[in-house]
């Protein structure tokens, strides 16, 4: 049984509400609730509050909310004191992580590896941590306006010669309910989870806000890959490799597609379909884009919905024949497939 608290206390000063301030077109803890839920880690996700808006989102996007005590609630209050609370308050687990608010970059194989390499071993706790990326060797302080280096034996050594440090990425912990430790956390009984940099902006300023975006928009940004000689453009935050969008289109096997033209593209819409209680739902759409080169720029709005479409194998997987095929829908799809 595990569970997964995430701390988001209301009075942010350098960055008003940041916890539910819009990054990338979502509220920043959007990401960190997500990313919990895909994982399939948890039994429960908690997310510990005082402020009722922070609330109000956190249930919108499938969390539990847990009120906090007024003494976990002012600037002085730390997250391992939130966290500990929020576990004595749900017991029965035997695992539990805390994932910050902040954590837009966080990636379910990480999360992941955390859990089973802690699992799996005698240690009580694993974390997310990354490299820094200037040695820290080489590291000097300003006295008196000069420079003073913390240890000068290390000046005339090679980079590549120096051993490599790290810190903590801030994005989750793993901790083994029950474990002691007579350590620090950054010691014998705690497992590193490293971290590529790329996936580490720490948010604490507008600056670092801004940084972090932009970061975002880079690797999950807006793109165009060769579909197997198809050109397909990618929202960011959908599918961030061109293997994810393969293994997509191979997995669904019921899904909900709707065409939308306007002007140059297509918009394609993909839901999966389940089935709970006898009822067909569906789960939150991912979009793609295809080029549609031939569709004169005009305020055309054709939207065929086909439930139950079934993809061929990858040879030919824009090639799917879809049931009840709508000779429109065929016919635009045949001209983008003749324009690649």
């Amino acid at each position: 049984m595990n569970l997964c608290v995430i701390p988001a206390r209301g009075g942010s000063k350098r960055i008003p509400k940041k916890n539910i301030k819009l990054f990338c077109g979502k509220p920043l803890i959007a990401y960190s609730i997500e990313t919990a839920k895909k994982s399939g880690l948890f039994d429960k996700i908690v997310v510990s509050t005082d402020d009722e808006e922070i609330a109000k989102v956190a249930k919108e996007y499938g969390a539990e909310v847990q009120m906090r005590p007024e003494h976990l609630a002012d600037d002085y209050a730390g997250s391992d004191e939130v966290f500990e609370y929020v576990i004595s308050q749900n017991p029965g687990f035997e695992y539990a992580c805390m994932i910050y608010a902040t954590a837009p970059f966080l990636r379910i194989e990480y999360l992941k590896e955390g859990y089973e390499k802690l699992k799996n071993s005698n240690a009580c706790a694993s974390f997310s941590v990354t490299s820094f990326e200037y040695p820290i060797q080489r590291a000097f302080k300003i006295v008196n306006g000069r420079c003073e280096m913390f240890d000068k034996s290390q000046f005339y050594k090679r980079s590549q010669d120096l051993e490599v440090a790290y810190h903590d990425a801030g994005q989750f912990y793993w901790k083994k309910i029950g474990c002691k430790s007579d350590d620090v956390f950054f010691g014998k009984d705690t497992i590193p989870i490293v971290i590529p940099r790329y996936l580490v902006q720490d948010i604490d300023t507008m600056e670092d806000f801004i940084r972090a975006e932009k970061m975002y928009q880079t690797v999950y940004g807006d793109k165009e890959i060769s579909f197997e000689g198809f050109s397909v453009k990618i929202y960011y935050g959908d599918f961030d490799t061109h293997e994810a969008i393969v293994k997509k289109l191979r997995d669904i096997k019921k899904v909900l597609l709707t065409l939308d033209n306007r002007e140059e593209f297509f918009n394609i819409k993909i839901q999966k379909m389940y089935k709970y209680k006898n009822k067909k739902l569906f789960s939150r759409p991912k979009y793609i884009q295809l080029p549609n080169p031939k569709i004169p720029k005009k305020n055309i709005l054709i939207k065929d919905i086909v439930e139950s479409i079934q993809y061929l194998d990858e040879n030919n997987i824009h090639e799917s024949v879809i049931r009840d095929y709508i000779n429109k829908f065929e016919d635009l799809l045949r001209e983008i497939k003749g324009n690649k």
